[in-house]
């Protein structure tokens, strides 16, 4: 039993690592969230941060500043659900379909 359980240990030690890799790979992957027929482009990392928003000239109205606003928004909200996308598939990679959520504090 004592050497399943040094093995169960390993292979926890090097998941830890290799989520720790992914991590950090993350913040350097992006995703691009778009509305308005991409008139609106939101560039999102791995990690859920904004990194750059692009408007074309033609969706701004002075007329219409609640469009624009909501246009942003949207956009904004498609980069982040891509991005939680992302995130998710780049770390099921790592764990397969292990639900890590209700682990300990600190063991991931």
């Amino acid at each position: 039993m004592g050497m399943n359980m040094q093995k169960m240990m390993r292979q926890m030690q090097k998941m830890q690592a290799d989520l720790a890799r992914v991590q950090e790979e993350l913040e350097n992957m992006t995703v691009e969230g778009t509305a308005g027929g991409g008139v609106i482009t939101v560039v999102v990392n791995g990690h859920q941060d904004v990194q750059k928003i692009t408007i074309e000239p033609d969706a701004v109205d002075p007329e219409d500043v609640e469009m624009l606003e909501d246009l942003i928004t949207a956009a904004v909200n498609d980069g982040l659900r891509k991005s939680r996308e992302l995130s998710a598939s780049e770390i099921e990679k790592v764990t397969g379909k292990v639900n890590l959520q209700g682990l300990p504090p600190g063991l991931f």
